[in-house]
């Protein structure tokens, strides 16, 4: 499998009333990478996607909020219709370094892996720590972070992801990477420095309900899936005996 390279990929950046920093993540990723790079501005009520294209962003505008991953989707999707060889999504609240963007491809040269994800270890608060250790009981995946918005996917995982089947996902984490997955998709991670957010606050672990409400939803969308995966199998058998 040949390698990314970092000028062939679009980076796609989801924001939501993110003016205070998009503008320096935009010139970061720039700056590192050499790469195009689209904000899809999610329904902002502030410049977001102002300030994105002063710092050299193209914009995507969604007229009503569709979350992060639906606004990450709408990147992809971009990227796919533009032949662009692959994707690299970062968050637009300055806790992904720009600098430290090259190990994903690094690692991705290295492993051949379909999706590679930035990991930050040290970031993980106790709630976090609980929940990935379920998460990784329940779904199989050997994972150490879930909710990373640091990925590097190449042109595999972006067709998978740009397809209607990875609509209307309500978490990215572990919808989008069961999803991948079940594909047969190689997911691998590598550590990375993060900073802590800027400006505003986590909207998934903003408090100890906030999570026992994810945990709960994340329970019945992998279930879910699960049991999906095991009519399929049924199906399949059936159909080979007769």
């Amino acid at each position: 499998m040949s390698s990314l390279a970092p000028a062939d990929c679009l980076a796609v950046i989801p924001a939501r009333d993110e003016v205070a920093t998009v503008a320096e993540v935009v010139r970061g990723v720039r700056k590192s990478l050499g790469c195009r790079v689209l904000v899809v501005d999610d329904a902002s009520t502030d410049g977001t996607a102002a300030a994105a294209r002063a710092a050299g962003a193209a914009t995507l505008m969604l007229p009503i909020g569709l979350g992060a991953w639906g606004a990450c989707q709408a990147g992809i999707r971009y990227a796919a219709r533009n032949g662009f060889a692959g994707v690299i999504s970062l968050d637009a609240d300055g806790q992904h370094q720009p600098e430290l963007l090259p190990l994903l491809f690094e690692e991705h040269a290295r492993s051949g892996a379909n999706v590679v994800i930035g990991t930050c270890i040290e970031r993980l608060s106790l709630p976090k720590r609980i929940a990935w250790q379920y998460l990784r009981l329940l779904t199989g995946l050997p994972l150490r972070d879930f909710t990373s918005g640091l990925r590097l996917y190449d042109c595999r995982a972006v067709e998978v992801l740009a397809a209607p089947e990875a609509s209307l996902l309500d978490f990215q984490d572990v919808g989008v990477l069961m999803l991948l997955a079940g594909k047969g998709m190689r997911i691998v991670e590598t550590p990375t420095l993060m900073q802590p957010r800027q400006e505003g606050h986590s909207r998934v672990f903003a408090s100890w309900a906030v999570v026992a409400r994810y945990m709960f939803h994340t329970t019945i969308l992998c279930i879910s899936r699960l049991d999906l995966g095991l009519r399929s199998t049924r199906v399949a058998a059936r159909g080979a005996q007769s």
